[in-house]
């Protein structure tokens, strides 16, 4: 190999790791924004959960906090994700705010959908499946009408604050309700 075809493999080597090095900064800085935008859109389906947790037994807006239903939510930087979660909310005028805030206050609250869940289970001394209890929830109260996953999610909620307790049997899910001064360990 003479010395001029070895400084031109030289130079191709070099223009290659530069060119493929070049590459892999605009692919880290690319996925360095995706992880942000990722972030952004956890943190806010993280705060619809837990407003969705806190709120659920609220089945119009007219009963949801008072901050809520007037005050319009600021968003720091609108990227597509927050943008398409968000939902425009109804125009209301002054009047009718005030009038609904007043029927509300006179009107007593339904239970929250946990409360319901956990009277449910504790006719029970044996595990029931969740549609079990959705199921029959559904029939004492008409009124409400939560989706399956609905049920799930407040009966692990109820798990996770140690009010219930899960039971897995192969594939199946069950609950049953923890006894007043009963602990983990029994």
């Amino acid at each position: 190999m003479t010395d001029h075809s070895a400084a031109t493999l030289r130079s191709r080597y070099v223009a290659q790791a530069a060119s493929d090095l070049e590459e892999n900064r605009q692919r880290q800085q690319q996925l360095a924004e995706r992880i942000s935008v990722l972030k952004q859109e956890e943190a806010l389906l993280a705060e619809i959960l837990n407003l969705a947790e806190r709120y659920e037994g609220f089945a119009d807006a007219s009963r949801l906090p008072e901050q809520l239903q007037d005050e319009p939510t600021v968003a720091k930087r609108k990227t597509p994700a927050r943008a398409a979660a968000r939902r425009p909310a109804p125009a209301k005028s002054t009047t009718a705010t005030k009038t609904t805030k007043a029927g509300a206050k006179g009107k007593s609250h339904r239970p929250l959908l946990g409360d319901l869940l956990a009277e449910l289970l504790g006719q029970y001394e044996e595990p029931r499946p969740a549609k079990e209890l959705r199921d029959e929830l559904l029939e004492k109260h008409p009124d409400r009408n939560p989706t399956p996953q609905v049920v799930r999610n407040t009966l692990e909620s109820l798990v996770a604050k140690g009010r219930i307790r899960r039971h897995k049997h192969q594939r199946s899910v069950m609950y049953t309700l923890v006894e007043q001064g009963e602990t983990d360990s029994d």
